[in-house]
């Protein structure tokens, strides 16, 4: 019988994964209870599959969109649910089989030995990850490093991560972005400004190939072009922010600590 929590929770972001996410869900709530999964407007029939999968485990929910917003908007449908239920921090992942589900106690034990902290996955990716996925990233989280001064974001578009639900809830309500793929990099960004810790946890990536049932709905063009947009928002407001940030690295001047995984 796995754990069942009153303040960490599972919250994953599901739109037309098929039968990926009914895997990635009865896994994870194998070794964490509650997991929640909000449907972001799917039509691959996921909705009813969950659904069903929740009536015979009360530790599940699904929470359906009545049609597709972003990953982003999503989760913060998920997060305002969980803050109103009384949850403290959620343990973001992918529905779709990348992200290690063995490591969640990980990541739970983690958050709550520093419940102050965000605790950010740092991928270690095999040789079947694509080459322009793993390199391309590095200019993203190079930007994310002079954004916040090497705050210790290990990679800033890794999703498999736990927030304090309460500090990321309210930086998205003051902000109309955020609410597609640039979730992941701008929300570790300004939790950072706001000061939230970083600690990073080596986690293994598995990629899919279409034939192994994978799935991405990423799009080269787009997704970068509102990754470059994210950009230069986020630096000009950092302008802004300079003197802070300065200040609260001079006062916080220790590297945020990488942890390998004791699975």
């Amino acid at each position: 019988m796995p754990p069942v929590s009153r303040s960490h929770l599972v919250l994953i972001p599901s739109y037309n994964t098929g039968d990926r996410v009914v895997e990635v869900v009865r896994a994870a709530a194998q070794r964490w209870l509650p997991v929640w999964v909000v449907v972001d407007g799917s039509t691959d029939g996921t909705t009813e599959a969950l659904q069903t999968l929740a009536a015979c485990e009360p530790g599940l929910r699904v929470i359906a969109l009545p049609s597709n917003q972003g990953k982003g908007a999503a989760m913060l449908a998920g997060l305002e649910a969980a803050l109103a239920a009384g949850y403290t921090h959620a343990l973001a992942m992918d529905a779709d089989g990348q992200h290690a589900v063995a490591q969640i106690p990980d990541f739970m034990a983690l958050s709550e030995m520093q419940p102050e902290a965000m605790i950010l996955g740092l991928p270690v990716f095999g040789a079947e990850a694509p080459p322009v996925r793993v390199y391309g990233r590095r200019i993203c989280n190079l930007w994310t490093n002079i954004e916040t001064l090497w705050h210790g974001i290990g990679d800033a578009l890794f999703g498999y991560r736990v927030y304090p639900i309460a500090a990321l809830v309210g930086i998205m309500r003051r902000s109309r972005w955020m609410r597609r793929f640039d979730f992941d990099a701008e929300a570790a960004t300004r939790m950072a400004w706001q000061g939230v810790p970083a600690v990073n946890l080596l986690s293994p990536v598995t990629y899919f190939t279409p034939l192994q049932g994978g799935i991405s709905h990423f799009r080269y063009l787009r997704d970068n072009l509102l990754l470059i947009w994210m950009h230069l928002r986020l630096l000009a407001e950092f302008i802004l922010r300079l003197p802070a940030v300065i200040a609260y690295r001079i006062g916080n001047g220790r590297r945020a600590p990488v942890i390998s995984s004791r699975r």
